[in-house]
Order: structure tokens, then sequence, then C-alpha cells
């Protein structure tokens, strides 16, 4: 119930004298108040908001607590730090780009269209102005098919697609990757373009990324290449039709006399393919990520390595191109590639400021260097805010070799790692139209608020005035440069990073010293005690604890530097460090809490608590029970309907009984017509009801959170006319007489309300979502307009957005519910002109979500023909079939149907007698030629059926408009169709139609064929047209023969007797076959295809490709041994003649070992032999052990009790083996029944071999000798690879890298017992191994980048190393690990203890390798 409002404080009343007692006389007893029409006793109403309006006149600027920066001698302190971070996070909320927000292209804007096919580059594009790249100039760039531009033409793409950067020629690549734009799939379009418009866009995103270096870049030039609806390549083979995936992306590059800026960009849904699979191994299934990045590419004679810089390294990365940004703009990335100055390497844009302005002037900025949130995982269903209970991360950035850093090559990859379970980072990353709960929902980048540019911070350790904000989390950055060491260069220093040096004064970061700590201190922030000076750390530690984030860039200098920042806004309660040496605690902090609170010291510092009979959120405490009072002003820049209205500093008071939640809200001296057009805007006042609402029990109101220092965001958009305002209330804190002080702007566009018109609005509930510091409300909300017997209903949805400071030290903070409601039962706004006072009251109740079915209660606006819909606190209208909005957002009027072009003849179609108009609803149609015409419908020509030989060919045919006739030539009877003999004439069927040919052909023009009929009257086999010269074969009744017609000039047909039934293909046939379709179709000249003669058999000669390396077969296609010839020398390979003697060799298949342990590999077409001294790598004794041309080489093990090593080939879809003796030869012992055979693990023990198949999705077992095949387990299986068995203990493993749900099993080695291993934080285990003597199951990820081990049992999991390129197998020696990796095309070997690369062996010829296995001199026995 409403209390009296003649109990409201009057101007005279209101003195802070008497604000205590007054405080006591308003909680009187209640009476019962009189009605009005909104249920307020308007009289009483307006006396109690006289007082308020009145007492604004008296209650000066002094009496208003002071801002800061009066306080601080009218000097504006900088932000405090969290606004830096909250930028970045509103940022990446921003919608994604849309793809017509690229920059314009297409043939109409002059763009050159790239010549489709797999590995096309354009001609020398000669620039009108040359731009700079790193510190050199070119005049000439070259576009290329697969994602990349370069300044110099491109090599063959094997050169350079399937590898890691740094490429060895100059390279911009927005996406570079096995591209193919052959039969239609996509367009590559490029141009140079010196238009204004191109010009302006260019330079507004240059700006907005580097809004220090470039606030003043005016390009004269940029080039522009857009690659539209381009596919990856692929094999295409009859199983699996070719993919619909396609990209889009756009680079632009724009400079001026002296700097070049690239800007990439990708839109919504532009990227729907990650990777391209490497044509050489394309069999394997592995996709290979697109790399996104910089090369300066050789840079002298001596080809050294120049400076290159990598965006992504993994999947994810390229997946999250089009959701993050480094300039504010998801999709859109922008880096400085060249300029005058020596630019040492490709620098990243920071977070930009607005892109919707043109303005020169730095907007706020954080140098958080590249936004690498590229490498988390932001999916659908993750990309949310996190509560208290997300598992704790932190950005890891590992450093190099110190020596790397100086060098200038940069392979940046900052990844989120969860230290229990792997999320990503962040509170508020949602994706574009995301319906999630939002810092600031439905905001874009143009109305971020824009703070003061923030100093420079220095390493001057000495005592400022202030503190950093209070009870802030901190959470732990970690800084990964990778770098290759060359002389002569060095890479940038800190200084050069945009953002801004540590030193305002020199503008350098000076270097650090060894063994030393440093402490910057920014926004005024106060430096430690001596107690809170970190202890020594070891050389080449800097640790900066608990100190805001300075607004320049991570130094990249020696060594390893953790920072532990103050201010981040998230809602990862578990993401912060601290160090406990050096904690904020009460006993020098207590000051920061209220007289009413005490304050509690907790592990990572200290958090204040109201006393018994207060409540707050500690810093700020209020009594409870008694009433509570607010004061501040109101400034705002509208325009009321066409009308602007400007107003600074205007009086707003509330007065608010917390007893029954009860808030009266009175702002003065609005001008006309704003005051009027803000009546609907009960949310000004109802902030207030929020914080001091009616609490039920077990429920808190907002002060309990947010205390006196908060800021209400709000975003109001009014239907029908779509007019927005933003309104923003900033709590600064309470002033002495414990009165709230706050400062509200409104800013944009309200409609225009008549005068002497009021404004009246229905109870209503809210719903508000609780984050951590953050609280977001999204709800709809109708009013009325009445005068009389006017009533107009309108309506408007509001955003609102509160963020507030909360202290998350303490163990267990308050557990606030998600979701509370918020019921507002009491509603009043009323203007009074003559006062000129704006009013609002509002009656408030906070508690849980009470769902109220407004549909079925009635209580909702749904207007005839539409359709209401319960929501939780809420409802919605929905238009019924048929029916749309009008403009008023609640009527639904008939949807108009479109015209029927069909019906009414706006349609192109041909004329009605040669073509059909179809409808298709909408203003669609298409049309289709009638019977007898061809064409496209808009044109239509008649169709000669008489050409076709419809009639019989007995017969004489006529052609008319869309039609024919058939008629029987003379001694025929019939309908032309079917004709016959007739039986009195006693010719037979040639000769009559020889006679009515003749008969025709005496016609002028006829081309009629005369038949030829031998002696007895019958058709010659072979038929010639006397005219046209084309022949062909005739069946006895004189029918044309099907495939026998040859053209003029050519060999007539043999017509003879018709050819048997074709017969079943042969082995070598079938051989043949299955290689071209593994071959892509066409076959490279050093890849053997079976060569076979007429009749399917195998030719007695083979020859590999086509080279000079022949031999002979017998009738199986066996080698006949001791015929291999070398070059120049072609074996004679008839079966009566011997062989030559001379210059053919014995068969060099197998080159036997040298005694010792030693590693097998295999590099597709061979197996490589690479000798191990101890666990080093004797390099210079590497050797081909076998070469099996046209072979695909992939799993590879080793029998040590035979000696026998034994691969799997996908080209051959076989299983061999050879010894290692001398002079042995291959030997096949599988060859059927497999589609794609890879992993493969040999048990000496039991003499038995197991493999994985990814085609037949199987794992199957056999004898050494191919016998007793046996198919383990074919289900649960997608993408089977690695495989490995202990034969001690009878176990088996392998892995499975389906994308959707990857895994490691394991089971008896009879199929017994199956069961999951690990599928937790594993992405693509492509190498699995079993460590006999140390009993460790170890896997190599391509996808996490690790090395991992495990006990048999799943047990005692652990990192070696995490840092791996694209491992493909691996296997254990003594303490080591080799793997073989893909990005480096060689063996790499990994200490087991330390984790540390040791050493790496890359063979000669550049080719991916695959399987590796380890060769004892005995039999290994381990432990059981």
């Amino acid at each position: 119930m409403w209390q009296p409002l003649s109990n409201f404080p009057r101007a005279g009343d209101w003195s802070p004298a008497e604000g205590r007692s007054q405080s006591a006389r308003c909680e009187g007893p209640e009476s019962p108040p009189a009605r009005a029409p909104a249920g307020i006793q308007v009289g009483g109403w307006r006396g109690a908001t006289s007082g308020l309006a009145g007492r604004a006149g008296t209650r000066s600027a002094a009496g208003q607590p002071r801002s800061r920066a009066s306080m601080r001698g009218d000097r504006a302190l900088p932000p405090p730090p969290l606004l830096p971070l909250l930028l970045l996070l509103l940022l990446s909320r921003a919608a994604a780009l849309r793809p017509d927000e690229l920059f314009p292209y297409g043939q109409s804007w002059g763009d050159q269209l790239l010549q489709e096919g797999d590995d096309e580059s354009s001609a020398a594009v000669k620039l009108a102005s040359p731009l700079r790249f790193y510190e050199a100039q070119f005049s000439y760039l070259y576009v290329g098919t697969n994602g990349i531009i370069s300044t110099q033409d491109f090599p063959r793409e094997t050169q350079y697609v399937d590898d890691d950067f740094p490429t060895d020629f100059p390279a911009i690549a927005p996406f570079l990757a096995d591209i193919d734009t052959s039969q239609g799939r996509g367009q590559v379009l490029y141009r140079e373009d010196t238009s204004r418009a191109v010009l302006d866009l260019a330079a507004r995103y240059v700006r907005s990324g580097f809004p220090r270096t470039a606030a003043h870049f005016t390009p004269t030039h940029t080039f522009l290449v857009t690659w539209k609806q381009v596919g990856a390549y692929e094999e295409t083979t009859r199983r699996a039709p070719p993919s619909e995936e396609r990209n889009t992306f756009q680079a632009v590059l724009a400079s001026d006399e002296s700097d070049t800026y690239a800007l990439f960009l990708y839109p919504a849904n532009g990227l729907q393919f990650f990777g391209t699979r490497p044509k050489e191994s394309y069999n394997v299934q592995l996709e290979l990520p697109a790399r996104v990045g910089f090369c300066r590419g050789e840079v002298d004679d001596l080809k050294r390595e120049g400076p290159y810089f990598s965006l992504t390294s993994t999947e994810q990365s390229v997946k999250n191109l089009y959701q993050q940004s480094n300039l504010g703009a998801p999709g859109v990335w922008a880096f400085h590639i060249g300029s005058t100055p020596r630019l040492d390497n490709i620098r990243p844009a920071t977070v930009g400021g607005d892109l919707s302005k043109g303005h020169s002037a730095a907007p706020p900025e954080r140098s958080f260097g590249l936004p690498e949130v590229l490498a988390s995982d932001y999916t659908e269903d993750n990309l949310d805010y996190y509560d208290e209970n997300e598992n704790e991360g932190g950005v890891e950035y590992t450093p190099s070799e110190p020596e790397e850093a100086l060098n200038g090559h940069s392979s940046v990859d900052v990844s989120f790692q969860s230290k229990a379970e792997s999320r990503p980072m962040g509170g508020g990353m949602s994706p574009p139209n995301s319906d999630l709960a939002s810092p600031l929902p439905h905001l874009t980048s143009s109305n971020w608020p824009f703070y003061p540019e923030t100093e420079s911070a220095t390493l001057n350790p000495q005592p400022k005035e202030g503190r950093h904000p209070w009870g802030m989390d901190t959470p732990d950055l970690n800084v990964r440069v990778e770098s290759s060491e060359q002389p002569g260069t060095r890479g940038p220093a800190p200084s050069e990073v945009e953002g801004e040096s540590l030193d305002p004064s020199q503008g350098t970061l000076p270097p650090y010293p060894e063994n030393k700590s440093i402490n910057p201190y920014t926004y005024g922030g106060a430096p430690p005690s001596e107690a809170d000076v970190p202890p020594a750390l070891p050389e080449g530690k800097v640790v900066l604890l608990n100190y805001p984030l300075p607004a320049h860039s991570i130094p990249l200098g020696r060594g390893r530097q953790v920072l532990g920042v103050e201010d981040v806004i998230t809602s990862n309660t578990e993401v912060f460090t601290y160090n406990a040496a050096d904690k904020e605690t009460c006993e020098r902090n207590h000051g920061q809490c209220s007289p009413h609170a005490f304050c509690t010291d907790y592990t990572t510092g200290f958090c204040c608590h109201c006393q018994s009979r207060f409540y707050g959120n500690g810093k700020h405490c209020l009594p409870e029970g008694v009433p509570h009072r607010v004061n501040g002003k109101v400034s705002g820049h509208l325009r009321v309907g066409h009308t602007p209205v400007h107003f600074t500093d205007v009086d707003l008071h509330a007065y608010i009984v917390g007893n029954d939640g009860r808030a009266y809200t009175a702002i003065s001296h609005i001008p006309q017509p704003a005051a009027q057009a803000l009546l609907p805007l009960t949310p000004i006042g109802g902030l207030f009801g929020w914080l001091f609402a009616l609490e039920k029990p077990g429920w808190e109101n907002g002060f309990r959170l947010t205390g006196a220092t908060f800021t209400h965001d709000m975003e109001v958009i009014f239907y029908p006319g779509e007019e927005r305002v933003r309104i923003t209330q900033t709590a600064e804190g309470l002033d002495p007489e414990n009165y709230l002080s706050i400062k509200t702007n409104i800013q944009g566009q309200v409609p225009y309300i008549p005068a002497n018109f009021t404004a009246h609005m229905a109870p209503y509930k809210e719903l508000y979502h609780y984050t951590d510091s953050a609280v977001t409300s999204t709800s709809s909300r109708d009013y009325s307009l009445i005068l009389g017997g006017i009533n107009q209903t309108l309506s408007y949805r509001i955003y609102q957005n509160i963020t507030y400071q909360a202290c998350r030290h303490a163990p267990r903070h308050r557990a606030i519910p998600k979701t509370q409601q918020l019921n507002v039962d009491r509603v009043f706004a009323l203007y009074t002109d003559g006062e000129g006072v704006l009013r609002f009251a509002v009656t408030n109740q906070l508690g849980p979500v009470e769902d109220v079915n407004e549909c079925a209660t009635g209580f909702h606006h749904c207007g005839p023909n539409s359709v209401c819909t319960n929501l939780p606190g809420s409802y919605s209208c929905d238009c019924r079939s048929g029916y749309e909005f009008a403009d008023d957002h609640h009527t639904c009027i008939l949807i108009a149907p479109p015209p029927n072009p069909c019906a009414d003849g706006s349609h192109s179609c041909a004329p009605a007698d040669q073509a059909r108009c179809i409808y298709h609803g909408g203003s669609t149609f298409s049309c289709t030629c009638l019977p007898g015409y061809t064409g496209n419908g808009h044109q239509c020509t008649d169709v000669d059926e008489c050409s076709e030989n419809r009639c019989h060919p007995s017969a004489t045919c006529y052609n008319t408009p869309g039609s024919f006739s058939c008629r029987c030539l003379p001694g025929y009877h019939g309908d032309g169709f079917q004709c016959a003999p007739d039986p009195t004439s006693g010719l037979k069927p040639c000769e009559r139609q020889q006679r009515s040919a003749h008969a025709q052909h005496t016609y002028p023009g006829s081309r009629v064929h005369i038949p030829q009929c031998d002696e007895q009257g019958h058709f010659l086999p072979l038929q010639c047209h006397g005219s046209t010269g084309f022949c062909w074969c005739v069946d006895p009744n004189g029918h044309e023969v099907p495939g026998t017609r040859t053209p003029p000039g050519s060999t007539p047909p043999h017509c003879g007797p018709a050819e048997p039934t074709r017969r079943p293909r042969t082995v070598c046939e079938r051989w043949r076959e299955n290689l071209l379709e593994h071959y892509g179709g066409t076959p490279r000249d050093d890849q053997y295809v079976p060569q076979c003669d007429d009749l399917g058999h195998f030719t007695p000669l083979q020859c590999h490709g086509k080279s000079d390396f022949c031999w002979c077969v017998d009738k199986d296609g066996r080698e006949v041994q001791g015929t291999r010839s070398q070059p120049g020398t072609t074996p004679a390979c008839i079966p009566t003649v011997a062989p030559p003697t001379a210059r053919p060799l014995p068969r060099p298949d197998v080159t036997p070992p040298s005694v010792g342990t030693f590693l097998l590999y295999a590099q597709g077409q061979q197996i490589g032999h690479l000798p191990l001294n101890g666990t080093r790598l004797q390099k210079d004794m590497a050797k081909t052990l076998l070469s099996l041309h046209g072979s695909i080489v992939v799993g590879i093990d080793y029998d040590c009790r035979e000696r026998m090593v034994y691969w799997t080939d996908v080209a051959g879809r076989a299983i061999s083996r050879a010894s290692l003796e001398p002079g042995a030869e291959p030997e096949t012992i599988i060859s059927s029944g497999l589609i794609s055979p890879e992993g493969l693990a040999i048990d000496h023990f039991r003499r038995t071999m197991y493999w994985t198949d990814s085609g037949l999705d199987k794992i199957e077992r056999a004898r050494l000798d191919g016998s007793e095949r046996k198919a383990l387990f074919h289900t649960d299986l997608v993408n089977p690879r690695a495989i490995a068995v202990d034969p001690i203990r009878g176990n088996l493993y392998w892995t499975d890298w389906n994308r959707e749900a990857p895994k490691i099993e394991t089971s008896s080695l009879e199929g017994e017992n199956r069961r999951i291993l690990v599928n937790k934080d594993i992405g693509l285990p492509n190498g699995l191994t079993f460590d006999p003597f140390s009993k460790l199951l170890c896997w190599a990820d391509a996808g996490t980048k690790k090395l991992e081990c495990t006990l048999p049992d799943g047990t005692g999991r652990r990192v070696i190393q995490n840092h791996l390129n694209y491992p493909f197998s691996i296997v254990s020696f003594a303490d080591h690990f080799y793997h073989t990796d893909w990005r480096r095309d060689g063996v790499i070997s990994v200490n087991r203890d330390s984790g540390q690369f040791t050493d790496e062996y890359l063979p000669e010829q550049r080719s991916h390798l695959y399987g590796i296995t380890a060769v004892y001199p005995y039999c290994p026995t381990g432990r059981k």
C-alpha cells in the first residue's frame, strides 16, 4: 500500500540538519491515500516533489560531492584501468562483419579476374605508386589463387602451400591454403583503387587500429584482392560428391608515401573450410590449417630467412578469424607492414576506436599486442559468460630462446589455457546476434563511451597519490614469441609496438637489468610498501604483481615476464591469481571500508562487509529500515521529434522508503518539449526502485551489490518510430549526509508528446540477470497517452546494463541468483508545466522469478489476428500466418498478395504458343518452352523433329512449327511411326526404301539418304550418305547401330557381326583403375601405373612412369627376377628370348642396414634408415632402405625376431613386408579387403599384426603371414589412425581422431574389454607409442600440439611437450621420443624427462614423413 504522500518532504523541510528527523517522520503510520487515476494521491505527490524541486535551488554545487577532477585541482584523472579492458570486452561484442560490408568489389568496380584453376597467378600488376613492405619498396604485385599476394612471381605450389611459415619469397597471406577455383568454384578479383570512398574507408580502419601512430594516416593508393566463394582443392572420386564449402575473404593494402597498412576482412559465414589436405598425401585424410600472416622472404644471397609474422597455427585459430578482431570490428584485422623508417617486423593493431567517426583524436588505447584470443575455442556452445564456478584459466604466451626475441621473427600464438578444464576465458564473448546476456546489449561500436586517454606509465618507483581501484582481481598474462635466429636483425623494441612507451619523457623502454624487479605504477596507483616488494627472482624473470596493467605493450625482452593485472572485468571468477606475499591487507586499507563496516583479510586480499542493521557492499553501508535520499544533476542533448533540446545540470532528487519499496523522483527545469517527451521514461527513476527495492526473504536488492559507485547504462528504442535514446546514470558515492550522489546524461531522440497529454503505465515485471560485477535486463513496456477521449498505446524496448566493482577475495562470496524478478506494482509519471517538474513514482519488490501466464489470464496487449506466447516474466505477440505487424508493432494486418507476373502479363517469357510462364510465389516466376520448342523460355525456337528420325524409316517426315507429322512411303501402310510393307508389292524392305528415297531425291534441295542394297535386295551392313559423307553400320532391318557413325573424311566403321558381351575387368585393369583413382586421375611422371593389353592382361614389359626403369612380368604381373634394367637399356620380355646379360643389375630394393639401434621412417614411396648413436641422430649416415615406387607408405613396424619390416600402403591398398637381410625381396601379405590401411603394430611374442583402416573404419588382426585374419572392431570408429601393442601385458591401444569426439581406446589383444582410455583435452591424436621399459602409453596430438603420456590404466597423465608443430607418428627409445612432423617434414627428438627438443633430421628430399619405428639389435622384454 502507498503511504500518504503528505509525508514526502517539502522544500522547507529538506535540510542537512533535519535529514534524520525528517526520515524518522516519514516512517509514521500508514493511512489510506485518496485515489487518483493512477492510484496515487496526486496532490500529495505534487507537494512532495515540489519540495524536491524547491530544494534544488538551495542545494548548490557546493552542497554536491565534488568530482574527482575538482578534488585534484581540476585535473582530470585517467580512468580506472578496468575501462580499457571493458572497452576490449565491449568491442568483442560488436556485430560480425556482413558480406555486404566488405570493400566494394566486382568487375563493375574495375576488378581484374584471375584465371580459374588450382595454382594460378596473375601477371605482374604495375602499381601507380610503390608500396613499402617491411623495409623495402616494391612497384609490382602478384596475386595467387591460394589466398596469397607477393611482390614476386610464385614458385610451384608444392614448394609453399603445405609448408609452415616462413616462405622463401615475400608473402602477404590472408588465407594461405590449397584453393581451387576450377569449374566455377569461385573467383579471385583484384585491382588498384584510388577512389575517395575506398581510400576513406581504409583510412578509418587504419586510424581506428593505430590511433596514435596513424591518427592522420591518409592513403593515396589501395590495392584490393577479393577471394569470392572459393573452394578447397579436392580429388574427385566416385564415392564422395564434391564439397559445397566455400570461403570469401578480402585483403586491402593501403599506402601513402611512407607507410603501408594491410587489412584482412573475413565476413560472417565467409570461412566454411579452415584448411586443406596436401596433394601428395591426400588419401591420409589430414587437413593442414590455413596460414595467415606475412613473410619478408629470403633477404640476401646467402638465402637467410627474413622476418615473418604468423597469426594462425591451429584450425580453431582459423575458425575464430571472423569472430575476433584487433581493431574492434569482428572479422577485420589491421597490420602495419611497411614504413620509411626501418620496420623490423609486422606491427598488429591494438583495439581501436569508433569506426563510425572520422576523428583523429586517439581513443582510449590498451596495447594488448595482438588479440590472441584466436587460439581459444570459441564455439556456439561456449561463447557465454562464466560464473564463479568456472574453471581457472589464463592467457599464456611462452617465450622462445632468449636470443631469438631479437631477430624480428615472431609467430604470435596466444591460447587461453585452463588449469583444470579447457574453457575459453572471457565473460562477454558472444557470437553475432546472440541472445545471451550482454554487458551492453545491442550496442554497436559507435555507442561506446569515450574515455580520456590515460597517461603513460613510468618505471619511477617513487610514491604517488591515490590507490588503484579497490577489490579487483588480476589474471596472469604470459607472453610467448617464437623466433628463429638471424644475425644482423633485431625485433621491435617495446616502444616500437603500437602503444606508448613506459617512460613518457624518453619515449623508449630502458633495458631490464638482470635479477631486478620492476614495478610500474599507472593510473595514479600507489606503490607498495617495503613489505610488498617481491622476493628476488632467478635471472631473466620480471614480475609485475597486483598493479594495473600499464598502457604500454608487453615488453618482448629476454627471459620470461609474468604480469598480474588488476581490474579486468570478466565473469570468470576463478581466472585471477594473486601473490600472497604482496596482497593488500585490512591493516593498510581499512580506510576503504564504510564506517559501518568491518574488514576481513583473505588469502588473496581483503573485503569489507557491512555491520549488523546496515546493508550495502561494505564500501558503502546505509542503515536498514530508514528512508534514503538521492541528489544529482541531469544533462541532456535530445531531439524531440525534429526539435533539438539541450539542458545542463538540472536538479534531480529522489526519496526512497525502503520499508515498502517506494521510490519518488523529481527532476526540475527540463525545458519543453523535452520534459513532456520524457514522461514514458520511468526507468530514470526506476533505477532507485531496483536499488532499494523491498526484498523478499533470501533475496537482495541492488544496493547490497553495487554500493554507491556504479554505472547504469540504458538504451531505449521507441516504436513505431524506432527513435533511440541512451541514458547513463553514474553513481559517485555517498556525500557526508549519506545521500547517494548521481549524475544522469540523456542523449538521443524521443517521440514528441503534445502538451496536456498524460502518460499511463500498467504494473509490470522485469527480469534482471546477474553475472560477476554486471547486471543486465532487457524488456518491453507499453504506455498509453491519454487526453480526453483520445487513448493511444505505444511501446518501447529497453536494454539495461549495470556495472560495479565486486570484492572477490572472500572464498565464498555471496551466491547471487542468476536471475531475479523485479515486480513493479505501481508506476506513475507526471509533468506540471507551471512548476516545471517531471515526477516519477514506483513501488518495487525483488524476489524469485514468478512467471504469470499473461496469455492465459488476458493481461496482454496482443491484437486481433495475433498469437500470444508466454515467456518467463513476459510474453510476446506474433502475427498469424498471412498477417504482418503494422508500423505500431502491435496491430496485425493482412499481407497483401504480391502481383503474379504470369497472370498480369508482366513476365518476360516467349509468346504463349511457344512458352509457358510458371509462377513461384512472391514476384518470382520462370519460363519454359513448350514441347516442340527449345530455348531458355524467354527465347524459344522450333525443334526440327525430322532431323531426330522420329518417323519410321519407311515413312516421310514433315516438320511444322512446334510439331511434325509422319507419312508412310508408297508400298507401305501404317501411321508413319510404324510402317509395314504392302504384301502386294513383292519388294524387299531395302528395295522399297531405295525406291521411295529416289522419288524424294527428285525434289530440289532434298538430302534424303538412299539406302544401298545388295544383289538380294538386303541392306548392306555399311551405309554412307551420298551428300554429307557420314557413314554408319546398320542391322538386317536397316536400323542404324548406335555408336558407329563416323564423320566425313574419316575411316568408315568396320561393320561386321555384333561384338560379344563386355568381358569382366581383369586384375591388371582393376589395379590400374584403383591406382589412378588414388593419384587423382592423372599420375605424376614418377608414379607407377600397370600397363595392360587389349584383353586386360599384363603387358610383358612394365616401366615406372615415364622413366627408363623397366622390368619383365609374368602373367600375374609379378616381376621376373633379374630383368630390371638401368636407364638406357630395355629388357627383352619375349618368353622365348632370354633377357640380356649385360647392364641390368639385381633389384636394389633393400639396402642392408648397419648393426645397432636405428629408426625406420616412411616417406611416401620409400622407407628411410636413420641410425642412432645412443639417443643422438646420426644424420650424416641416413640413407634410403627401401624404394617402393607407386606406393604411399603410412604405417610401419618391425618384427625383432625375424628382422622383418612391415608397412601399410594406402596407394596399393596392401600390407607388405621385407626382410632386412641382403638380397631380400618385398612381399605383399594382404592385398584384399582394404581401402585405407594406416596404423600398424607387430606383436613379436604372438607372431600377430594389428592394423587400422580409416576407409572401412575397422581394426583388424592377422598372423604375420596374413593368415587367420579377423576384424576386432568395426563399430564406434570414425577415423582410426595410430595403433600400439603391449605384448607383455596383452593390451591393444588405438587412436580415433574423430573431430567431434576424438579418443584413445584400449582392449585386450583378443578384442575383449574394450573401453575409452582418454577423451578429454585431445584434438588430433595422430601418433601413439607404448614404451615397454617405462610402461607409459604416449601420444602426439596435432590438434593440441602436445606430447602426453599416461599409465596403461589412464592414470598419471602428464604433458611432456606442449609446442609440437604437426606430428604424425611417434616412437619411444630409451629416454627419448622421436616423431615425424608434417610442418618440418623431418624427424624430431624430444627428451622424455625434460620435454626439451634435442635434435632434428630433415631429409634432403622434402615431402611428408608418415610412420616411424625403432629397430633394436634385440627383442625388448620390458617389465610386467
